[in-house]
């Protein structure tokens, strides 16, 4: 086959580093438990299904260090197990509760195989660490792999202090290794904020691509001759991708968008706020109802008013809309290379978390898609950006400016009246830590210990996470209350290497709740690479 052209389904899969020991339960935690029953297993049901049908398939996925971190922690998992094990239990009661119901009891039915599905994957398939499963996908080639941030901090605002973007790489790139057993070539840049001199310190990182919004691309200088339509090349060395903006509006407009479809699920219609039975009020976090997952209600429409939901009717729409995504891109394609002199490629990037968590179809969407990619036409092929660079490597030179993909396509979501107070606190810190480094470049022993922690603290200090979450008004306090934790242990862990006087019970206490990235080394806040 000799296609036209070429799509890179690139989806960015991230969560904030939430853990806490201290609590038998805590309502962040829901996050991860939450992605993982709605888009990480799934997806993996969908790519490793397609591997035993024989369909050729590739997608891009970022996983971030923090969520890494997360998907091969001994307690998460044990909490995970125990997140289904829970709603296997409500749904027994649910089962009883609808039974005679012609509308709701087969919702109910569904629910209760899929946790079931979920249960028994978790635990006997991936035996608690899905991490595997997504490391046989990559070495057998089906996925590329990319890296992020360490935790997702914001480089464009991180850049006052170059250390901190060295120490955000270096280990990004060692967790990437450590885990999926082979250094990245390419980068999700978080949030994808670009900065001119990111693309040099990338390419000291051996990371040969990075994806960059279309603005990001359309405005470099000079302005690339193809558009979004083919990769370019930065000056620092690494090639940037651009994100084609009419594959994203078909799948992200809130209006016309696939996932408004009025047969889709419906998000916000919870068994938590919905049903008060004792089954369902053991689900809630401290007697307050939340979300649970357990979901029975289509879109069906604008009004309050929602139907049941089929999942059949569901699934048809799924294909329909895949069909007609395809057909889109089939259109894009035959246009783009009346143009062109080689194959374009269209790159649609998304949160991978909108596949499943946020539209419960998606992961069968793609599905559906990748498998029409594959037999129903032979205009285009799915294909990985590292592989377009293998075959298409000589690239236009540009310099693209100072962007990101938020809204306004710069920094105003992460530097703005809510949240312009932590960058100070981030800049000083930075500082102090690097000054460490130059202090005791060859700590051993317990102050070794205390300068690891520091790092580690000031890294999840750094998560943008903290930033949006002040922003978009969701969790507020927990953002603000997680950021100043942090600040506070990393100065307070700082003053104690400074001074030799070290409390190890509280040094213990730290390390135990924030023990993400084992392999730590505090020298990454440096100029140079250390992976």
């Amino acid at each position: 086959m000799n296609p036209k052209g070429y799509l890179a389904l690139v989806l960015h899969a991230h969560l904030p580093f939430v853990r806490h020991p201290e609590h038998e339960r805590f309502l962040e935690e829901d996050w991860f438990f939450e992605a993982m029953t709605e888009t990480y297993l799934p997806l993996l049901d969908v790519f490793e299904g397609l591997v035993r049908d024989g369909v050729p398939f590739r997608v891009t996925l970022s996983l971030t260090p923090t969520l890494l971190s997360m998907m091969t922690d001994p307690l998460l998992a044990d909490r995970y197990r125990r997140y289904l094990d829970e709603r296997i239990e409500a749904l027994e009661g649910e089962i009883r509760r609808t039974r005679g119901d012609a509308y709701f009891h087969p919702v109910v039915l569904f629910y209760r195989e899929r946790y079931r599905h979920l249960r028994r994957r978790f635990t006997e398939q991936d035996r608690l660490d899905v991490t595997t499963a997504f490391r046989r996908l990559l070495e057998a080639g089906y996925l590329d792999i990319l890296t992020c941030g360490a935790t997702h901090g914001y480089f464009p605002l991180l850049a006052v202090n170059e250390e901190s973007l060295y120490a955000q790489l270096s280990m990004a790139v060692r967790t990437h290794q450590r885990i999926l057993g082979r250094r990245p070539r390419g980068i999700w840049l978080p949030e994808c904020g670009y900065k001119p001199g990111v693309d040099r310190l990338l390419n000291e990182f051996g990371i040969e691509y990075f994806i960059i919004d279309s603005h990001g691309l359309l405005n470099a200088e000079p302005r690339p001759k193809y558009g979004v339509h083919r990769p370019v090349r930065t000056p620092g060395g690494p090639a940037a991708f651009g994100r084609d903006y009419e594959s994203s509006k078909q799948v992200w407009a809130a209006e016309e968008g696939y996932p408004g479809d009025y047969v889709y699920r419906e998000f916000y219609r919870d068994a938590g706020f919905d049903v008060h039975e004792p089954h369902i009020r053991k689900l809630h976090h401290a007697g307050i109802p939340t979300f649970t997952g357990l979901k029975y209600h289509r879109i069906t429409g604008k009004s309050d008013w929602k139907e049941p939901y089929h999942p059949g009717w569901a699934m048809e729409r799924a294909a329909e809309h895949a069909g007609h995504f395809m057909f889109n891109r089939q259109l894009q394609v035959n246009w783009l290379t009346s143009f062109f002199d080689r194959p374009p490629i269209i790159l649609a990037p998304y949160d991978a978390e909108l596949f499943g968590h946020w539209w419960f179809e998606g992961p069968q969407w793609i599905d559906f898609l990748l498998r029409k990619i594959a037999y129903d036409q032979d205009d285009i092929a799915a294909i990985t950006p590292g592989e377009y660079l293998d075959r298409f490597g000589d690239l236009q030179p540009v310099a693209p400016p100072e962007c990101s993909w938020g809204a306004g396509g710069f920094h105003e979501v992460w530097l703005n009246g809510a949240n312009d107070w932590i960058y100070p606190h981030l800049h000083t810190a930075a500082e102090r830590m690097s000054g460490l480094v130059r202090r005791f470049p060859d700590a051993a022993g317990q102050l070794r210990w205390t300068l690891d922690q520091a790092a580690r603290e000031l890294l999840l200090a750094q998560s943008s996470d903290w930033a949006f979450i002040m922003k978009t008004g969701t969790s507020v306090d927990y953002a603000v209350r997680r950021f100043k934790t942090h600040i506070h242990r990393f100065h307070r862990l700082a003053a104690m290497a400074e001074t030799g006087g070290v409390d190890e019970g509280y040094l213990r206490e730290v390390a135990a709740r924030d023990s993400l990235f084992p392999d730590m080394d505090y020298r990454i806040f440096q100029t140079r690479p250390l992976v």
